[in-house]
Order: structure tokens, then sequence, then C-alpha cells
């Protein structure tokens, strides 16, 4: 105790955190170097403050100080170059924490089999930073999570030390609104979301992120900015639920759905364009509606609207092993047996991010029923598939010819279609990948 008073009587003494953010003499440490947190440490150290990158595994920590990026949307370039203008070091030690002035925790909130929020990261960061906390420190959690996690659980957790939040140190949350491999929009020129505890920590934290980013948009609670990230990615959910619910109605009525999204999508209002496809991926919009209908549920309400679209969602990889199925029989033939090239694991265009992904229940599925099944990503080189691995194969004349259907479950755009439709058999499109091929079209099956 007495060390812990000496400690914050040195601290008051010293210039306060946000004198040293608008200064760019902070000390950050960001927590959790993955898809959110390495493009946040970028920014923050070419904004010219000097940026830890806190991490609990050993040789990512090795890597990242060696300069090798993990993540494509950082370059290794860039990170050496952090390295050597001695902006940025990552380190497995917490200790770290205790010369830090704002810590930024970045880590994942995946859902239990359950389907209810898994926050033990959160928790485990947070009860980490607490041992180290400080007075003049900024705490920004910037994980998904559901409203009233930030005021209910990291809050009390932080004030056990004796410190109280808005006076001794600050409490904010802004959510990440990371889109991996976007050409256009990335971490500095996104607007960024941002509630505090209280007015004090709004002051801060807005402060903080208006440093490295073009636009900060302050709101009037922690609950505010946590509901703000759902409600983005539940749109989209919702959205995408809706138009995969179309794609079902239109095979049932024979119109094809991406001629009638199209010609929709000419009205200059009233009206957004959303695909479908063979089902959601990524980190955030499989999983954040879960952790508002969740909430919602603790407080006797039930989501009807977002969990039907999640339902279609889900069943999505079903119904694509179904029109594959389906489009074999056609050609008298069999899942059971048959050679499956699947093109594109990724869970969206262009990027090396495989998680949630809906090519892997596919490819899982598909197995299932007997299927040879293969694959080809120009991004990903191995992926677990049921239990064990794969590797992508060259994506040749000969392998081509050899699969009974080729199928398109990740539109990369490094991939030729035009070739892929002449050399292939069969090709079952569910990304409309094929669209504007005139030739070929008998082959081509399509969602």
């Amino acid at each position: 105790m007495a060390t812990r008073a000496k400690q914050q009587t040195k601290r008051r003494t010293s210039p306060g955190v946000l004198e040293k953010i608008r200064t760019h003499k902070a000390h950050v440490v960001i927590i959790g170097q993955g898809y959110v947190g390495l493009p946040l440490a970028r920014e923050v150290a070419e904004a010219g403050m000097k940026v830890t990158g806190f991490e609990i595994q050993e040789d990512l920590v090795r890597r990242l100080n060696q300069g090798k990026s993990h993540i494509a949307d950082v370059p290794s370039s860039t990170l050496a170059a952090m390295i050597k203008k001695r902006r940025y070091r990552a380190t497995c030690d917490p200790k770290v924490l205790a010369d830090a002035d704002c810590v930024c925790i970045c880590v994942p909130t995946p859902l239990s089999k359950t389907k209810d929020p898994d926050v033990s990261f959160i928790l485990s960061s947070v009860e980490t930073v607490a041992r180290y906390l400080h007075p003049e420190m900024l705490i920004v959690l910037e994980s998904t999570t559901y409203p009233g996690t930030t005021d209910e659980l990291i809050c009390p957790s932080l004030e056990e030390t004796g410190l109280k939040a808005g006076k001794d140190f600050y409490l904010a949350y802004s959510p990440e609104r990371v889109d991996p491999g976007n050409p256009v929009y990335g971490t500095r020129n996104t607007p960024r979301i941002v509630g505090g505890v209280t007015p004090a920590c709004l002051e801060v934290a807005r402060a903080f992120y208006e440093q490295f980013i073009d636009g900060v948009v302050g709101v009037s609670s922690t609950e505010c900015a946590e509901m703000v990230k759902l409600l983005e990615n539940t749109f989209r959910s919702v959205n995408i639920g809706m138009v995969n619910e179309v794609a079902l109605m239109c095979d049932r009525l024979k119109i094809n759905v991406w001629e009638v999204i199209d010609a929709a999508a000419t009205k200059p209002f009233g009206f957004m364009r959303f695909y479908p496809g063979p089902g959601l991926g990524g980190h955030c919009i499989p999983v954040d509606p879960h952790y508002l209908s969740w909430k919602l549920r603790s407080l006797n309400y039930h989501a009807r609207f977002i969990e039907l679209a999640g339902d279609i969602n889900t069943h999505m990889p079903e119904y694509v092993v179904e029109r594959i199925a389906r489009a074999l029989n056609d050609k008298k033939k069999a899942v059971r047996g048959s050679k499956i090239l699947v093109l594109g694991v990724a869970f969206k265009r262009d990027i090396d991010d495989v998680r949630e992904s809906p090519s892997l229940d596919v490819m899982n599925l598909l197995e299932r029923d007997g299927a040879q099944v293969s694959y080809h990503d120009p991004h990903v080189a191995r992926v677990a598939v049921d239990g064990g691995s794969m590797k992508s194969v060259a994506l040749t004349d000969a392998a081509l010819r050899r699969a009974d259907v080729v199928v398109i479950l990740t539109d990369h755009t490094a991939i030729d279609y035009e070739r892929v439709v002449q050399k292939s058999r069969m090709v079952f499109d569910s990304r409309n990948a094929t669209g504007k091929i005139k030739t070929g079209r008998r082959k081509i099956v399509q969602l």
C-alpha cells in the first residue's frame, strides 16, 4: 500500500494525461495485437506517440519485434519502420502498464457454444490493468460487447483499487470499426464513436482519438457507444438475412436473384443494395447480433427479428450444399465420390481472414456427405477442416478439368473466372463472380 501511495503521489505531480496526449508525449499500451490492435498501433505510432503492443503469445511478440506483420493491412515494411523510429515494440510483460498513460483493450469477444457472450478476455485484461492502475491513466475498451459492459463490469473492477473514474483515472468505450481489406476506409479515415463513463472521461478519450482519427463523434454514455456498434452490424446481418431469404424465394420461383437486385438498385432512393451468399463470416457480423439479443433476453425481451435473420444466415451453408447436390444430380452424379474444387475460403474478398468463414462450413458438410473436397485460395495457404488440415492447391487447368464441380464461395479478384468457366465441367457460383461472363453460361449454376 505504501508503494501504491508513493506511486500515486508521484503521478499527481507529473503532467496530466490530457497534456501528454495533446503534445504526443503519451505512452500508449494496446492490449491485443490482432486485426484491431495492430492497425490501431500503426496509427497511434504514426501520429508521433510511443506505442507498446501487449500480447500473451510469445511467438507473436518475437515476430512483431522482428518487423514481421501477420496483418495484411499493416505491411511488414511499415511495422519495421515503426520499430526503427522507436515508436513501437511488442511485449508479453504486463509491467509495461505501470508506465502507460493510455491503455486500449482490443481483445476477442467470442460467443460460447450456447451463443452467450464470452467476455473472459476483457475481464482478464481489466484484471491485469487494475494491478498497474494509477492516477491520470486513460483506459478505453474497443472490443465489441453488450451495452452495460464498461459501466457495470469494467468500472467497478477498476474502482476496487480505490481510484475513481472521472476523478483519478479516465474510462471510455470506443468500438472498433475495422473492415479488413477495405481499400478506401481504414482506421484513420473511419469516424470514431466515443462514450465516457463521465464527461471528463469523454473529454480525455475524445482528445486521444482526435490525434490520429479524422473524425471523432462523442456520445452521451458508454452504453450508447456499445449499442452503436451492435446496431451497425445487426443492420448488416438483418439485411443480408433478408436478401438471403429472397435468394431462397427466387430459387423456388425460377428467377435470377442477382438480376432482381441489380434492377431494384436502379431506384435512386429507398433501396440499399445487399447481396446473398453462402453465409456470414468474420468476427463481427455473425457474432454481434447475438450479444444484443442475449442482453435483451436478460431484460425479458425476445429480439425476434434479429434471431430470425441469424437463423436464415446460419443455414445458408446447408442450402448451398443442397444446391450443389441438386446441380450434380442433374448431371447424374451423387455428392458422394464427386470431386469438388472450392474457390475461396476467406470470409470475404481479397483478405486472408477465415474467422467464422461459411466456406469452411460448406466444405465440412460436403466432406460429411462423401465428396472429395479440395480448395484454392490465393490468400490462405492452409485451413483446418473437420478436425484436419487442408492445403490450397494450384489453380491449374488440370485441377479445373478434374473437378466435377467448381464452387465459388469467395470471389477473390485475383482469380480469372472466365478461365475457370472455360476449363471446368460445371461451376456453382454463390457470389455472382461469373455474372458478366457471356460464354459458357450453360456450365454455370448460380445461387
